[in-house]
Formats: C-alpha cells, sequence, structure tokens
C-alpha cells in the first residue's frame, strides 16, 4: 500500500510546534486593512492555536 500523503492546503496554514501545538494565522489580516486601526493591525499579528474542537481533523489532514 502506498504511503499516505498530507493535504497541501493544510500544510500551508499550519505549523506544529516543537511541543506539539498546532499553529495558526490569525483571521482579518488579508485585505480591507485600509479602515482598520494599526493597534488592531498589530493585535492580529503572530500566530495562535488551533481550537482544541478542529485539533482532531486538523492532525488527519497533516497526515499525524
Amino acid at each position: 500500500m502506498s504511503k499516505m500523503k498530507s493535504h497541501s492546503g493544510a500544510k500551508k496554514r499550519f505549523k506544529v510546534t516543537g511541543s506539539g501545538k498546532l499553529m495558526r494565522r490569525q483571521a482579518n489580516k488579508n485585505h480591507l486593512l485600509e479602515h482598520k486601526s494599526s493597534k488592531r493591525k498589530r493585535s492580529i499579528e503572530g500566530r495562535t492555536e488551533v481550537a482544541k474542537a478542529d485539533q482532531k481533523q486538523t492532525r488527519k489532514l497533516l497526515g499525524r
């Protein structure tokens, strides 16, 4: 039987940390940034953990 392939879209969107946490980008930082305040845009920066309810499915997509 051939190897399982991980989901290409999920590979680009999620990262697994050394401790095993699933991290994702925060929403609202792609477009329509003109009217959002600088403070709001800064607070959206960085990564956040994937919700507990979504972790099982996300790990499956990543082949873990």
